[in-house]
């Protein structure tokens, strides 16, 4: 008998929901967004939990959730994502308790302050010795706890709480590797205010990190080039291209112009952010080189973007395909999905 989950992503703008059926292969058989007003949720942190609990009631009614067996992510600079080794350590018991004394010297987080998670990544046999890398994950119980409460009291039961990096890679990432020599798939989810990066090495998530950017810096910048409100600049946005000289309605071929101008500006600044996040990765040790960026979130629909992020990183970069590990369903309920749906459709594909 099939298993639904429902993946949800709680967002500074937008909740986004993905119902997935797991009976030996995953498939999707619902999608569902919805603005919800800023404020509620900022940072990637529940700054309002009444309101929050209102929002996700509504949501679920409106698009006919099921409440039952729900994972949501999380994605926040003060979880903790490292890769530690251990050594001569074989008892499941010992592995769970050298990784949380690790864990201490590890992370910047008091560790009764903290939730702990942690995945082996590979094991290898050094001098008769047994060798663990191991992906650490060690976020504030209180961060967790808001998201959590807000959905308890909307009723929902919780199957698990993911990272979104997590999530992201595992709907990006193709179910067979590239021939060739092996390599890293960097994918990013552009969200409105922030962005979660996620790298991995065909197999499981290598390094995370979360981006302090996010498309309202475009919104923003379109805003003050062409002197109007935030949001008659959120509406352009949707419709400028940057690979081109279509004019949107509404514009004169000058504004147009400044328009592709002042997007590709701001740009800059994430693609630093971009680069600086790549380096820090290759700087540690068995880092791979980088294969490709695959995008993700609301702002990877902007025309034009990954040719654009290209020539800024010097890798090749694409807009990433949401259902690439995942059937759909004949009669999927809440249109066509898109990249803007990756993190819940990768939280409802866990297992």
């Amino acid at each position: 008998m099939a298993k639904e989950t429902v993946g949800l992503k709680i967002g500074a703008s937008y909740l986004s929901a993905a119902a997935v059926e797991v009976n030996g292969s995953a498939r999707l058989v619902q999608v569902a967004r919805e603005p919800i007003p800023r404020g509620i949720v900022a940072g990637g942190e529940v700054k309002d939990v009444p309101a929050l609990t209102e929002a996700l009631k509504f949501f679920f009614k409106r698009h006919g959730l099921s409440k039952r067996n729900v994972r949501i992510g999380i994605a926040n600079n003060r979880i903790g994502v490292r890769t530690i080794e251990l050594t001569g350590i074989e008892d499941p018991k010992q592995v769970a308790n050298a990784v949380r004394f690790r864990a201490q010297e590890a992370l910047p987080i008091p560790v009764d302050q903290a939730l702990l998670d942690f995945q082996v990544l590979g094991e290898t046999v050094e001098e008769g010795q047994s060798k663990k890398r191991v992906l650490l994950v060690v976020a504030y119980r209180e961060l967790v706890d808001s998201y959590s409460l807000a959905c308890r009291a909307a009723g929902i039961k919780l199957a698990g709480v993911d990272l979104e990096a997590f999530a992201l890679l595992r709907a990006l990432m193709p179910p067979e590797e590239p021939a060739g020599e092996k390599s890293a798939l960097v994918a990013v989810s552009i969200g409105s205010e922030r962005s979660t990066l996620g790298v991995s090495d065909g197999h499981s998530c290598e390094f995370a990190r979360v981006i302090e950017w996010g498309g309202m810096s475009l919104t923003v910048a379109l805003s003050r080039a062409l002197d109007v409100d935030i949001e008659a600049a959120e509406t352009l946005k949707s419709s400028v291209s940057l690979d081109g000289a279509e004019v949107p309605e509404g514009l004169t071929p000058e504004q147009a112009g400044v328009a592709r101008e002042a997007i590709n500006a701001a740009l800059q600044g994430f693609s630093r952010e971009l680069v600086s996040s790549l380096q820090f990765y290759q700087s540690q040790q068995d880092s791979l080189g980088i294969r490709e960026v695959v995008l993700a979130g609301g702002t990877a629909r902007l025309a034009g973007l990954a040719p654009a992020l290209q020539r800024l990183v010097g890798v090749n970069v694409r807009v990433g395909d949401p259902l690439v590990g995942i059937s759909v369903g004949k009669k999927i309920k809440g249109g066509a999905p898109d990249p803007s749906l990756a993190v819940p459709i990768g939280l409802g594909m866990a297992l």
